[in-house]
């Protein structure tokens, strides 16, 4: 850990716009009457504000608490308890109130589940789509521990994007993800395109962790290699003193060659900037690739 002293000041374009009107409040308020979590609200989104406010938001099923320990990561870690099986039609119920167009469904890893808890993803994408026919949906979905099964549940149940973050440089997992395999990880979205060639995939990415700039690069070749089609990538925030320390603060202008070099390699489309997040412009990352096939 770095001493107090010795850790980066946070630049002046690491500045999040408070948003919080109407709308934010009353998705907010939604969210505690249904008794759902958000990843924007369990994770300490910077956007949480910018989103609600559009009336939109990440919802994280599968409970709030992770079986695994990342050093980035903000969201509880412990020991779940159980499952919320009527949680799929809460969400559901919610995303037609709201008259949402587009939804992202994430969750906590649960390695204590046989299936990783693919089949609630399932389950969820199955009721959203049944209450609102037009909708959109994109899953960001843990590595189910490298289960082609599991994988295969979710993309059964037809959602429009697949979505499984890198997070990360190979060098730096057993640092920053130590229950995770860098390899494992790609063969998530390698496997989704095997399994529905049609269904569109995507990764993100986090920078200031102490990786290298052709580590970086090299993590973006494998993704395309590895037939990714949409890229996040965004600048690590620290938590708390207790988590990962940032080692670099990107200045915006970084963030924007990363963009030219992603789009150089084929990506259909990137978001990179600082305060990206995986479900960060989420509906415009698929509305360009529609627009683009026109």
């Amino acid at each position: 850990m770095i001493p107090r002293d010795s850790r980066l000041k946070k630049p002046g374009w690491i500045k999040v716009k408070a948003d919080f009107d109407e709308n934010y409040r009353r998705v907010k308020k939604l969210l505690v009457q249904s008794e759902l979590h958000t990843v924007c609200q369990e994770a300490s989104c910077p956007n949480i504000g910018e989103c609600f406010s559009q009336k939109t938001a990440t919802f994280m099923i599968l409970g709030r608490i992770c079986t695994r320990n990342c050093s980035f990561c903000d969201v509880e870690k412990g020991i779940p308890k159980g499952l919320d099986s009527d949680e799929p039609q809460r969400i559901a119920e919610l995303v037609k109130k709201l008259s949402l167009e587009y939804v992202v469904i994430t969750s906590v890893t649960r390695d204590d589940l046989k299936d990783g808890g693919a089949s609630l993803f399932a389950d969820t994408v199955t009721r959203i789509k049944e209450k609102n026919p037009k909708i959109k949906v994109e899953v960001l979905i843990p590595d189910f521990r490298g289960s082609l099964e599991s994988l295969n549940v979710v993309i059964e149940s037809k959602p429009e994007v697949l979505n499984h973050n890198l997070e990360t440089v190979q060098r730096l997992y057993p640092e920053v993800r130590p229950e995770a395999d860098y390899q494992r990880s790609l063969e998530v979205i390698q496997d989704a395109k095997k399994l529905n060639s049609e269904i569109v995939t995507k990764s993100g990415l986090m920078v200031g962790l102490g990786e290298e700039w052709e580590e970086i690069i090299q993590a973006t070749k494998d993704l395309r290699k590895a037939d990714c089609d949409l890229l996040t990538i965004g600048q690590y925030i620290q938590p708390a003193s207790s988590f990962y320390d940032v080692r670099k603060y990107y200045h915006p202008n970084e963030f924007q060659k990363l963009k030219k070099m992603g789009e150089d390699l084929g990506f259909k489309n990137i978001e990179s900037a600082p305060l990206v997040r995986s479900s960060y412009h989420a509906k415009k990352q698929l509305n360009n690739i529609f627009l683009n096939r026109l």
